[in-house]
């Protein structure tokens, strides 16, 4: 569920006074985020090839601030009827490997084993906001209305820029502040979408944040539609990213009932030309549970593609 994005998202911190949500009970042992990730291997495999990977994280948290992590690859598949008849034509191998940059690759059409493990490292009953770090109380007393939680965002935003321009200059002199304000929008976009999924706030403060991300200069409503699951959301595209020769495109699904993300999709070109590996769409499942942390399932057979 760490995307590759070309840009920071950020920071939310404490000491929120402006229309605090209610502090709201735990609805389980865990808030748990799992995404299923799927994109095309970066590059073609056997006789020319497209594969298409699949693969699933996921984290949970509790009140208290405790933390694990999974992983699992749930295998490769060729990517088009035409890449399919390739690879039957290939002799509809189930294993690839190859070298490069002085890296094993292997993909295979199976799942992995998987694991999931305890996250070190954090301190003691905090979650982690951008660059900060707060507490559960203080994640529930964050602004509960669209405008006290930009200017929160916005603030932090700024303080984020200023410091980062400073670092900047020590490599580079010529940096400057306006490099990071001309895409202030797009950073304030980013931090109100991570809020919809990333750490166990109150329903009205996602609602909050979805208002404000609606509102966000640059951020495109695209309407209601069925994520890749066949669930139901409203479609927002944010800001376009262009940094040199690349440009980033990204479009999230939102469950507007339950202010969760759905879904995220990617787009990453570089001169024109489409990132493999890079782009791509992850679909999410977001809420409180009390099932233990536990190795991703399987899921069904990653076969062919269908066409």
């Amino acid at each position: 569920m760490r995307y590759p994005v070309a840009a920071a998202a950020v920071l939310i911190t404490a000491g929120v006074v402006a229309a605090p949500a209610q502090a709201a009970p735990a609805e389980g042992d865990y808030w748990r985020v799992e995404v299923v990730r799927t994109a095309d291997h970066p590059r073609p495999v056997g006789s020319g090839y497209t594969l298409t990977e699949r693969s699933a994280s996921v984290d949970w948290q509790t009140p208290e601030g405790k933390a694990w992590s999974a992983y699992r690859e749930l295998g490769a598949r060729p990517k088009t009827a035409k890449d399919e008849a390739a690879w039957k034509a290939d002799g509809s191998p189930t294993s690839w490997t190859y070298r490069t940059e002085g890296m094993k690759i292997s993909l295979s059409t199976e799942p992995g084993k998987g694991w999931v493990v305890p996250v070190k490292g954090r301190p003691a009953g905090k979650f982690r906001m951008g660059e900060k770090w707060v507490t559960y109380a203080q994640l529930q007393a964050l602004p509960a209305e669209p405008e006290a939680l930009r200017a929160r965002v916005v603030a932090d935003l700024r303080a984020w820029i200023d410091e980062a321009a400073e670092e900047a200059k020590l490599t580079d002199p010529k940096a400057k502040k306006e490099d990071w304000l001309v895409n202030l929008d797009r950073y304030v976009a980013e931090a109100m979408t991570r809020l919809l999924y990333e750490n166990p706030v109150p329903f009205k403060v996602r609602s909050a944040a979805y208002r404000a991300l609606q509102t966000t200069k640059g951020v495109s409503d695209l309407g209601q539609v069925e994520d890749p699951l066949g669930r139901s959301g409203q479609k927002v595209a944010l800001p376009v990213l262009n940094q040199k020769s690349s440009v980033l495109k990204e479009q999230f699904i939102v469950d507007t009932k339950t202010m969760t993300l759905l879904a995220h999709y990617t787009d990453l070109q570089d001169r024109g030309k489409q990132l493999a590996g890079k782009s791509g769409v992850e679909t999410y499942k977001v809420g409180w549970t009390d099932d233990k942390p536990a190795v991703p399932a399987a899921g069904p057979a990653a076969g062919p593609a269908a066409g």
